[in-house]
Parts: structure tokens; C-alpha cells; sequence
């Protein structure tokens, strides 16, 4: 069982999507010693704007060239057990094959609580998906449906993504700087530096708002 968010640092979900950002969350890993936990490759805010914060609930896609034999079977399966606070991740190497997510996935998805949806590969039924205000971050669009195109192949098991492992229940932070995600074991540490990095930036940026040279900042608090 996942520990709630609200007990992790003291820090709670609604406080990280008002204060945090995909940014400093990638520096807080970077001082905690895991420098490469953000994709390099480029998946974009599709449908709404802000920060995206929740926990990793993981499918494995594959490209198929085959008629198949139970289509949707884990995609479904994957978004009816999607609890409160849970974010989609889809990791389909890529693939612009077909639009794996769309609005009806994401009507099903909302009534379990997912939070939005982190897609390497394509998504369709953008306008709708922005009507609803469904947070959805992908490498592009593609009108084709997923069937007989591809599909899930596992659920709730470790992914990558470019190389960046996505684990089940993994905190994950999002915005239009790109997407980062932070492994259990350093999770606690990296949500305090993280935290109190944004509220040293806030000092930083209020002196030389107020005249401070940027070197001179830069000596007095040790944050750039």
C-alpha cells in the first residue's frame, strides 16, 4: 500500500501543485544523487496548463500487426482499478502508431480519481480531453485507434521511458518543462530539498527584484 502523499515531508498534494515544479524537483534529484530521472525526449502539456502530481499507475505497450484476439482487455483493466491521485503512465517506446488515449479512456479513467495521463507515443480526442480539463502529456497526436495497432501487454510493472524507470506507485511531477519522476527511496529527501529550494528561490528572486546584483545573490544564498 502506497503511502499517502500528505504523509511524505509534511508536504501534501495540493501544496506541491501550488508550490513545486517539474524543475526544481529534477534539481533536488540531482543534489540527492540521481541525475537522470526526467525523459529527454519531448512530451508536452497536450490539453491543459499547470502542474501535474500524482503517483505512477504503469502499462506496458507493444506495436501489433496482428488482428487481436481481445482488444482493450488490460487497457481497461489498467484504468478500472486506477485509484485517487493516480497518473497514467503509458510507456509505448515512442510508437505514433496509433492514438492510444483518448476521451473515453479518459472518462473511465476520472471515475476511479487518476489525476491525468503521461503518454510516450500518441493521443487522439484532444478537444475533448481539454473540454474535460484532463491533464494530458504526450509526444503527439495520431487519428488512428489503437486496435489490431497496438496494446497493452502489462500492467502495474516497471516501465522506461527513454531510459528513465517509471515504477508503480513512484511519485511523478509534470508541467511544460517536462516530466520528472521520483524513485520511493529518495522520495521523502527529495520533496524537502525540493521544498526548501522553491521558498530560497522566492528570497533570491524578491533581492534582486529589489536591486541585488545576481552575484551577489548568488554568494549570500547559494541558490541559481
Amino acid at each position: 500500500m502506497n503511502p499517502p502523499l500528505a504523509a511524505i515531508a509534511g508536504i501534501t498534494l495540493a501544496m506541491m501543485r501550488k508550490s513545486l515544479y517539474s524543475a526544481v524537483v529534477c534539481d533536488a534529484l540531482d543534489a540527492e544523487g540521481h541525475p537522470h530521472q526526467a525523459p529527454r525526449v519531448p512530451l508536452k502539456p497536450l490539453t491543459t496548463a499547470g502542474v501535474l502530481v500524482g503517483r505512477c499507475k504503469t502499462t506496458l505497450w507493444a506495436d501489433m500487426a496482428h488482428p487481436d484476439p481481445k482488444p482493450y482487455e488490460l487497457e481497461l483493466r489498467a484504468v478500472d482499478s486506477c485509484r485517487a491521485d493516480d497518473v497514467m503512465i503509458a510507456a509505448a517506446g515512442g510508437s505514433m502508431r496509433s492514438g492510444i488515449w483518448g476521451e473515453l479512456l479518459t472518462t473511465a479513467a476520472t471515475n476511479g480519481g487518476c489525476t491525468g495521463v503521461i503518454v510516450d507515443g500518441a493521443v487522439r480526442d484532444l478537444r475533448r480531453m481539454r473540454d474535460m480539463q484532463f491533464p494530458v502529456f504526450a509526444r503527439g497526436t495520431c487519428i488512428y485507434d489503437s486496435k489490431d495497432r497496438q496494446r497493452v501487454i502489462d500492467i502495474d510493472v516497471p516501465v522506461e521511458i527513454d531510459g528513465v524507470r517509471f515504477g508503480p506507485g513512484d511519485l511523478v511531477v509534470a508541467d511544460e518543462d517536462g516530466v520528472v519522476v521520483v524513485p520511493r527511496a529518495v522520495e521523502e529527501a527529495v520533496l524537502r530539498r525540493a521544498w526548501d529550494k522553491v521558498h530560497a528561490e522566492n528570497e533570491v528572486r524578491d533581492a534582486i527584484k529589489g536591486g541585488m546584483k545576481a552575484t551577489d545573490a548568488f554568494a549570500k544564498y547559494g541558490v541559481l
